[in-house]
Order: C-alpha cells, then structure tokens, then sequence
C-alpha cells in the first residue's frame, strides 16, 4: 500500500478546486454575490471555499457545477490516467436500437451518436430542438404532415414542439448524430432533402426553449 502518496495526492486535487471555481466564476463574469443567489450558498462560504480555507464538499460541488453548467469531474478534474481514449458506454434501447452519449453537460446541447433499427413511426412532441446529420443508411423524419427522406451528409433541425418521429427510411439500420439543445444553442447548418424525394426542401420551424435528454423520437 502506498498510502502517503495517495494522500498527498488527493491533497492537491482538492487544493486545486477552490482556484479552479474562481476562475470559472470570474470568467463568467459573476460575483460571489450573484452566485450566493443561483446556488443558496452563502458568500461567505462561497468565499472560503475558493481561497482554500474550507474544504469543498458534494453538497457544494453539485451545486456549483449546475450553477457553472460543467460537468462535477470538471470541477474535480480527476488526474488523467495516460489512456488517450475516450471510453464511451452505450446504452441498448428497445428494438435493437443503440444510443451512445457523447456530451454530458447538463443545461447545454447534448450530442448522441444514434444507431436506429426499424420500428413503426409513432410521432412526438416536446419542449426541445434537434438537429440530425445522417452518418450511414437512410433516414426518414416526419414532421406534422410532411415527410422526409435523408442520406448521408444531409443535415436536419427543427423544433420538437412539432409532432415528429425519424427513423429508417427502410429495412435497414441508420447511423445518425443527434444534437439536442436549448434556445439559442442549435446548430447554424441547414439542409433539406434530397432534390431525388418527392417533398420539396424547406426551411425547417425556430427553437423551442430546453428540455430533457431525448430518446429515440
């Protein structure tokens, strides 16, 4: 056991937060006043924490990383374990579907790389904006009455107030990057079908305001 440098080593993690959310408020713009009032933290502490005197705690990291929309292992910055790699978890969804995350800042767009099996269109609707680009495969992407067909390098987005399903335009998977965001922070490229369809390209509808992660629409 090597339990002095493991010590040690957590030490200097931990004195590195305090700098660390001084910085990130600063850069923000916001004194320790207005982020007392978003996180209900009193200045005071507030202010021990960032100079070092108090020693950070989950219950003041968490809200700390909402206030700053940065993920917590930002706020800790955990040392890098030498392996380059980004090791990313899918997540198997019904039907042979597979959603893999690759963002994970809470309040900011969210960016999923998507695997779609074939399924039956069942249209949706909620608060939210996505932007699709086709990877590989076919997709199909209803809107209200209108329906869509995109190949690969073709770009979508629209806003999920509108009734909408996308999937496989046919018996095949489709490979997709899926962003979805709050108002403000959707992609600025659009595209519409492919001239070959039978629907004419649009200008797709403005965002909606945030909403929760989607699933497979």
């Amino acid at each position: 056991m090597n339990t002095g440098s493991e010590d040690a080593e957590l030490e200097r993690i931990l004195e590195g937060i305090g700098p660390r959310l001084r910085r990130l408020r600063r850069e923000r713009g916001l004194t320790l006043e207005a982020l007392a009032a978003s996180t209900g933290i009193s200045v005071s502490t507030l202010s021990r924490v960032e100079s070092g005197i108090r020693r950070p705690t989950l219950d003041l990291l968490i809200p700390l990383a909402r206030a700053h929309r940065v993920a917590l292992d930002q706020l800790v910055a955990a040392p890098a374990s030498g392996d380059p790699r980004v090791h990313l978890r899918p997540l198997r969804k019904e039907r042979g579907s597979v959603l893999v995350p690759l963002t994970q800042y809470p309040g900011r767009v969210q960016v999923f790389k998507q695997v779609l099996a074939p399924r039956q269109p069942e249209l949706v609707s909620h608060e939210g904006y996505e932007w699709l680009y086709v990877l590989a495969g076919r997709l199909r992407l209803v809107l209200g009455a209108r329906d869509f067909t995109l190949r690969p390098g073709e770009v979508a987005e629209f806003d999920t107030a509108e009734p909408h399903w996308f999937g496989p335009a046919d018996e095949n998977a489709v490979e997709i990057l899926h962003l979805f965001g709050p108002r403000g922070d959707q992609a600025v490229v659009r595209a519409g079908p492919s001239l070959t369809d039978s629907a004419p390209p649009t200008a797709l509808t403005p965002p909606a305001a945030s909403a929760p992660p989607p699933t497979t629409s």
